[in-house]
């Protein structure tokens, strides 16, 4: 049988889009080595005739950010019967929403820390130094304040310190109308790909990273040489299981689907908490899943070639 054509899609208009370039690329060229007629292209205006008049056999979407995490896209794909790589339309807007997320997989029996969700008009219209005291004194020690929305840890900030908690709330507000404040878990910070070419979901051995300034930051992320990854994590087997677990509760609770990420802290005690869940991990050089999927010993190309089958055969069952 012939290969697919694949269409990567990469690029687009976020925050996050050089990101999402490199993401693509690195996903093309892994397809590429393996002999798949793929194209790889910037979404635009003339995105869906050009989706029409070519019908590409499936859409990879590398896209980052917004548009290609939010599910508008991928409900536009659906309208449209092209298949696509990756969660549906609904399932992504589940997850790309960190307190609707925190909700549905806490639901399912998950430990997640205790947050509060502020809207900037809430924020202002409430009072903002009043809010913020209460905050301070309601949680204790470091909290994380982060948009409610996005992705690659921008506009997160740590907070050690109660009197950086405006200067947090502006950042967070940049990105985002709503911010999420979550109390701060002190452990070992991993990350649990997640992976379904058709035969059930699997998870791959957990990622852990120590960025040495100490912040999984952006340029954490990105830039080598910024972060140390362990792959597998340093922890326990029995711990290791128990990640691997809250991964599989959490991409199946949120009704992810072939890909997913999962962010987790993991404390003393040896429990996982989760943070959030990625629809579109990173792909680049750097990227916690290729790492993970190279670690269990899997060809970066065959799996990309592998989820693209299953998407054509899901929307062809």
């Amino acid at each position: 049988m012939a290969s697919p054509r694949i269409l990567v899609l990469a690029g687009g208009i976020s925050h996050e889009r050089d990101v999402s370039l490199r993401s693509g690329r690195r996903v093309a060229d892994s397809l590429l080595e393996h002999g798949i007629d793929v194209e790889l292209r910037d979404p635009d205006a003339t995105l869906l005739h050009y989706l029409r008049e070519s019908r590409p056999d499936v859409v990879w979407p590398a896209l980052h950010g917004a548009s290609g995490e939010d599910g508008a896209l991928r409900g536009l794909l659906d309208f449209i019967g092209v298949p696509y790589v990756g969660s549906r339309a609904e399932a992504s807007r589940l997850a790309w929403d960190k307190p609707t997320a925190k909700t549905v997989v806490g639901r399912a029996g998950v430990r997640t820390p205790a947050s509060i969700t502020l809207p900037r008009d809430a924020f202002r219209e409430l009072g903002a130094n009043g809010i913020l005291e209460e905050i301070a004194d309601e949680f204790s020690g470091p909290l994380v304040v982060k948009p409610a929305q996005g992705g690659s840890a921008q506009g997160v900030t740590m907070v050690d310190d109660r009197s950086l908690l405006p200067r947090a709330m502006v950042d967070a507000y940049t990105y985002c109308d709503v911010a999420l404040i979550e109390q701060k878990i002190t452990g070992t910070e991993i990350a649990v790909g997640v992976i379904d070419s058709g035969a059930g979901p699997v998870a791959l051995p957990a990622v852990e990273i120590e960025p040495l300034s100490g912040v999984y930051s952006f340029e954490a992320r990105y830039n080598a040489g910024e972060t140390r990854f362990y792959v597998p994590a340093r922890i326990s087997e029995e711990v290791a299981a128990r990640a691997a677990e809250t991964a599989l509760t959490a991409h199946t609770a949120l009704g992810l689907r072939h890909l997913s990420r999962v962010d987790l802290i993991v404390d003393g005690a040896g429990t996982p908490w989760f943070l959030e869940a990625n629809v579109l991990p990173g792909l680049t050089e750097t990227s916690i899943l290729p790492q993970a999927l190279e670690a269990a010993g899997h060809d970066l190309g065959w799996v990309y070639s592998a989820l693209a089958e299953a998407a054509i055969a899901e929307a062809h069952g």
